[in-house]
């Protein structure tokens, strides 16, 4: 399956830069993928997820887990998130890391497709809970790159952290640019 989803990538002209770190090098890991401006950054993660052998798993919106679609986001690994009413979303999330030897979870922190200002940070507060690294990831649509950074374990100074973020995301050109986080094209 990797290879053919290598293929698709290289047929549709999309490459994949830097490495996604082997479990047995980092065995638990928060990802973070921004920009998420469109539907279509959920088949092209799942390609991309394919192409280089990770099982990673990721969180959505309830709804997307009803009928008659839930079970197919489930089989694909999906964790769903009910954002209608206070949950405790990151200690849940930090209990799911502390139980399991080995966990990756892909987390979109925009929240949703449309533009934001901020990112939510749920995805701060569960690496930092679990003691685990976060992974950024851009999906590029403007270079057709999908590119990974090197771990990064959170400080704990949120300002610090969310600087080194911001810094690394600053002007990524999503599918639907207009609607991407710190993108100013």
């Amino acid at each position: 399956m990797s290879k053919l989803s290598k293929w698709i990538l290289g047929l549709f002209g999309w490459k994949i830069e830097g490495r996604y770190p082997p479990p047995e090098e980092v065995p638990k890991a928060v990802l973070i993928v921004i920009p998420h401006t469109s539907n279509w950054d959920f088949p092209l993660g799942l390609l991309v997820r394919s192409a280089i052998g990770a099982d990673i798993k990721f969180v959505g919106k309830s709804s997307l887990f009803k009928p008659p679609h839930g079970w197919l986001f489930r089989a694909l690994g999906g964790y769903p998130v009910d954002r209608s009413k206070s949950t405790n979303y990151v200690q849940m999330m930090v209990d799911i890391f502390n139980r399991e030897k080995t966990f990756h979870v892909v987390i979109a922190p925009e929240g949703t497709r449309s533009k934001v200002d901020r990112l939510r940070t749920g995805f701060y507060y569960i690496a930092k809970g679990a003691g685990i690294p976060i992974i950024m990831c851009r999906f590029d649509y403007g270079r057709k790159v999908v590119e990974f950074r090197e771990p990064y374990y959170p400080t704990g100074d949120v300002e610090k952290d969310f600087e080194v973020i911001n810094d690394y995301f600053r002007n990524v050109k999503g599918k639907n640019p207009e609607q991407g986080y710190l993108y100013n094209g």
